[in-house]
């Protein structure tokens, strides 16, 4: 699927020059020419030209590539039960997400309810469509590329008539199979995931929560499993496999022709994933904040080890940029490799092989980035060769 929401016409021409230029393969001072959208030339060395644009020795690397976030739903729903204008909180969050860098971007929205007596999200599901309908009317509207990655909650017993809600729009790119009942997974601590909660349940209320949920997951989690993955595979839409804890997760992943272990717990199952031939992605803020909110496998740990395939910005937009330069400056990965982590290695997974690298014949989807005091600020961001932050 290679839909895209188009951001105005597109520069003639446009030549960065004298810049720190980052490649799948290496980082060197040099040239880029971009032509209609696309890279054309990309050249060793300083350009004599007047109409170069001199970066100072700043970094060029690839527009982010970020296949997982939850901005757009803090936008959609700023508060609990908060419902926000649509386009208004689309436009918001796509702005965000340009001055951070990203210019492909899945937003994440979930089908079916997390918490007993919480009703999903079908608020948010009509709101981004009605922000994404308005924008194959102005395709001017939105600075980013958007699609749509659906995450579907699959011990909930609305999961089902939610995600035939949302399946067949032309966006969804994505899907991910989640179960967050506490006792398993991302939760497998209680007394963590009751410390999560606390701010919005009484003691009593937890320990209701905790019951209901765990009855609730051993009457729908399997079936619901089966008919979500079906209805994926019918359109030919990539699945992810949401906080894989074990082998055993990974392996019933792996059977199920799930190619992509999202945001796995340990290192076991990260291992597994590897064995498998599957890709995994964590999250960024992972990265920055040194480990996991949860308690679970620091994602730098597993760039260490070679597990790690991509990051997506999760909750942080900015994370993602940051993250690599991290992974280069303190983790022993080359800056090429740790920029690839956001860019060609996500791009890779959705199958998104026309961007994620700067190389000719690519997309002209390109970052400028500056180091201040060991922070990565961006400088200027192009999509199709048009800048658009």
């Amino acid at each position: 699927m290679n839909i895209m929401i188009n951001s105005g016409a597109m520069a003639s021409e446009l030549i960065l020059t004298n810049a720190t230029v980052v490649t799948r393969t290496q980082s060197f001072t040099g040239t880029l020419r971009i032509a209609d959208g696309v890279i054309r030339d990309v050249d060793e060395g300083p350009s004599g030209l007047p109409q170069a644009i001199d970066c100072e020795g700043d970094f060029i690397i690839p527009g982010l590539v970020d296949i997982h976030t939850d901005n757009l739903e803090k936008h959609l729903e700023p508060r609990p039960g908060v419902t926000w204008p649509g386009l208004a909180a689309f436009q918001v969050h796509d702005r965000m997400l340009a001055t951070s860098g990203i210019t492909t971007v899945f937003d994440s929205l979930v089908v079916g309810d997390l918490h007993l007596g919480k009703p999903g999200r079908k608020d948010a599901l009509a709101l981004a469509e009605e922000a994404l309908a308005a924008a194959d009317v102005d395709e001017d509207l939105f600075k980013a590329d958007h699609r749509l990655h659906i995450r579907a909650e699959i011990a909930s017993d609305t999961v089902m008539n939610e995600l035939a809600e949302i399946i067949d729009h032309p966006l969804v790119a994505l899907i991910s199979v989640m179960d967050h009942t506490p006792g398993q997974r991302q939760w497998r601590d209680l007394d963590k995931w009751k410390r999560m909660y606390s701010r919005i349940y009484t003691a009593e209320e937890l320990d209701s929560q905790i019951d209901g949920l765990l009855e609730r997951q051993k009457n729908h989690s399997a079936p619901n499993r089966e008919a979500v993955i079906a209805e994926a595979r019918a359109r030919g839409i990539p699945l992810a496999s949401h906080d894989d804890t074990t082998a055993d997760h990974v392996n019933e992943g792996h059977a199920a022709g799930i190619l992509i272990s999202e945001f796995p717990t340990t290192m076991e199952a990260a291992h597994a994933a590897h064995g498998h031939g599957m890709k995994t992605i964590m999250g960024s803020p992972n990265v920055v904040k040194g480990g996991s909110h949860s308690g679970n496998v620091g994602a730098a740990a597993m760039a260490e080890a070679g597990l790690l395939d991509g990051l997506a910005s999760d909750y942080v937009p900015i994370s993602m940029v940051h993250s690599a330069f991290i992974l280069a400056d303190g983790h022993g990965l080359p800056l090429h490799d740790a920029v690839a982590m956001v860019t060609a290695g996500p791009a890779g997974m959705v199958g998104l092989d026309d961007r994620g690298e700067i190389a000719a014949g690519k997309r002209a989807d390109l970052v400028r980035v500056k180091t201040f005091h060991h922070v990565p600020t961006i400088m200027g961001v192009w999509r199709g060769g048009r800048q658009v932050a």
